[in-house]
């Protein structure tokens, strides 16, 4: 029997657990303000393999590519539109069966900077959303800019004994601002970052000891704990299968199973396939880059708001986001970022 859950996902017996087939889009490692783009997506897809390769054979029909490998470039070719528009539309082979975790690359930086330096995530809404605005454009992107450098752990060139400049860099940068816009919300939310300089100065320190488990700034480990999360809602018992990832090691998925049950998720296990071999995974890369262009349009002004529409079922209300006015015609609610960061995996730099 099939029926549907509360946050739009059909359900359907299908054994002890559901194993839904994961892949993402957009990943830039730990470079959040300077890579190729300005959102990360993640998706999983519960289908039978049976019917994942049926719907890979129909899309290879539709478009008739001479392309041996199919990636979601193809479905977002305008000439390839109505293939685009069918994956996605509700009489369409995945909807029901589907998410995505969305990730804005840049309030992500925001929200762990602020959860590193001030132990209160929420204060990264109120930034994200005051600091363009207030200091502009050009100085917004060399905050975030000097917040990514502050947090990445991955050499700089920073020598041993010389845990700082990342630090210093990252204060002057708030110093400037403030003294440019006093007076202001925003101003004000930076004083309290540089007041908490020796909370940096001791994360830079530990950086030095050496590459930590689960780097601040990679969005891949915690958007897949919040896919087991949002597929075992209710208890159901879900595995998962994930395309390889070098950043998947044995001891990042240990801490993937471990912090997903210990948010409530009844996971019952990660392993690693190669995407060629497993349709579902190949549908889950499609829909990952679907998404992350069309989000990314949304977020830069350029929306297409059939595709925007369409993409609304899929969004996983977790989400990381901090822009209004896309959040809303991305998921027709309002409150942009406030669920997202209410219910975000919490920072694992503590």
């Amino acid at each position: 029997m099939t029926g549907k859950r509360d946050d739009g996902v059909s359900d359907a017996a299908e054994g002890a657990f559901w194993e839904v087939a994961c892949d993402e889009s957009g990943s830039d490692g730990e470079n959040l303000t300077g890579g190729n783009t300005d959102v990360f997506a993640h998706a999983g897809v519960r289908l039978p393999v049976v019917s994942a390769a049926a719907s890979l054979r129909e899309i290879r029909d539709r478009i008739r590519s001479p392309a041996e490998e199919y990636k979601a470039g193809h479905l977002l070719r305008e000439k390839h539109r109505a293939v685009l528009e069918w994956l996605l539309a509700p009489s369409g082979p995945i909807h029901g069966h589907a998410r995505v975790h969305l990730v804005e690359k840049a309030f992500f930086v925001v929200d762990r900077v602020a959860g590193l330096l001030l132990g209160d995530p929420a204060e990264a809404l109120a930034l994200s959303r005051e600091g363009r605005r207030t200091f502009g454009d050009e100085d917004w992107r060399g905050f975030l800019a000097a917040a990514n450098r502050l947090l990445r752990a991955r050499s700089d060139g920073t020598g041993p004994g010389e845990p700082a400049a990342p630090v210093d860099v990252f204060l002057g940068t708030i110093e400037a601002l403030r003294r440019a816009h006093p007076g202001t919300r925003a101003a004000a939310t930076l004083g309290r970052l540089a007041a908490a300089r020796p909370r940096a100065d001791a994360y830079r320190a530990r950086l030095l000891e050496g590459p930590p488990l689960v780097p601040v700034l990679n969005p891949l480990l915690p958007a897949i704990v919040s896919t087991a999360v949002l597929w075992s809602d209710g208890g159901r018992p879900v595995r998962l299968v994930h395309d390889r990832q070098n950043m998947l090691t044995p001891a990042r998925i240990a801490w993937i199973e471990e912090t997903a049950r210990s948010r409530g998720a009844a996971l019952d296990g990660l392993r690693l396939v190669e995407s060629r071999l497993d349709p579902r995974v190949q549908l889950a890369d499609f829909l990952a880059g679907i998404a992350r262009r069309i989000a990314s349009d949304e977020l830069g002004g350029r929306g297409d708001a059939v595709l925007t529409g369409l993409l609304r079922p899929y969004v996983a209300p977790a989400s990381v986001w901090g822009d209004e006015r896309s959040w809303a015609l991305l998921t027709g609610s309002t409150g942009a970022g406030t669920a997202a960061t209410a219910r975000r995996t919490g920072s694992p730099a503590g």
